[in-house]
């Protein structure tokens, strides 16, 4: 079992590597004094918990937050770059090659998805793994709305498990990539989610849990393998939703209020009746930003 301490060192060390990429010179100082341990001890922890140096990580995380910047045609590669912190263009694309394995025009071009880094604090994963209490009992009751959204025709790729249950399995399984690759193709319809998938669209030796993110039906990009494109009818999504909350160790609670808030919502009250045959059930998953996000399909009575 990891010590708790170090779980809380390296996850102080992300948060800091997260909140300050943009500053320039990055202060390393200040970064192994978040850490509270030697620059020798905090990097060996570092690359232990998350098989990267901090210098890797930063660097991953200067890259994707470019991305947006490089869909942006009006933007100079040069100065995508210079902001990056890179010191020149072809330093730039060498790094973007190597990280996303295309280069930075051919992304602009949207001939595919890159698989974006995504930093989650690897406390959320321990605390799953340890079943260890990350929110105190007394904690104020959260709030969850419920909004239903007609959503059209639209095409859903998605990525397959062959035994996955939730979340936690499927990254075991398939390995994270799945949330910085779908959530960079430009023009999708919401952010990349684990499904549900009602029987019909489960295929043999294959598990109903899935990865996917809804695309307008004009998509025509690259399909990444291990990936493929089904297209979804219109209906009516029912969308719970709780609101930002300031401590990132507090997401399981948050995905937890959405499902009590879904299994005790009665939408016959409010002329709906739930219709997991028409679609996935869509868990968006939590952060501190944006809340947690849950969408079920729904038919009119």
């Amino acid at each position: 079992m990891v010590r708790w301490d170090k779980i809380e060192a390296v996850s102080r060390m992300q948060r800091y590597l997260k909140e300050h990429a943009a500053d320039e010179p990055f202060c390393w100082s200040d970064f192994y004094a978040a850490a509270g341990f030697s620059s020798r001890h905090a990097n060996r922890i570092f690359k232990e918990l998350t098989q990267k140096t901090p210098a890797e990580y930063l660097r991953d995380i200067r890259l994707s937050q470019s991305c947006a910047s490089v869909l942006q045609d009006d933007k100079a590669i040069l100065d995508i770059a210079l902001d990056a912190h890179f010191d020149s263009h072809e330093g730039y694309t060498r790094a973007f090659v190597s990280r996303f394995g295309r280069t930075p025009s051919s992304y602009r071009r949207g001939e595919g998805p890159v698989p974006l880094f995504v930093s989650d604090p690897i406390k959320n994963y321990y605390v799953h793994l340890y079943q260890k209490e990350s929110c105190p009992m007394d904690q104020k009751p959260i709030v969850c709305t419920v909004t239903p959204i007609e959503r059209p025709q639209r095409k859903l790729m998605l990525q397959r498990s062959v035994k996955a249950t939730d979340y936690w399995s499927y990254c075991e399984e398939k390995c994270c990539d799945w949330v910085g690759m779908l959530n960079s193709l430009p023009g999708r319809l919401d952010i990349a989610a684990i499904l549900e998938l009602p029987p019909q669209l489960v295929r043999l030796g294959t598990s109903p849990v899935a990865a996917g993110v809804e695309l307008p039906m004009e998509y025509g990009g690259d399909v990444p393998g291990g990936y493929e494109i089904i297209t979804l009818p219109p209906c009516t999504m029912l969308y719970f939703q709780t609101g930002p909350f300031e401590n990132e160790e507090d997401f399981g609670a948050q995905i937890g209020a959405v499902s009590q808030a879904m299994q005790a919502y009665q939408p016959e009250r409010f002329g709906y009746a739930y219709a997991p045959e028409l679609a996935p059930r869509f868990n968006f998953g939590a952060d501190a930003a944006n809340g947690a996000k849950q969408a079920v399909p729904v038919r009119k009575l």
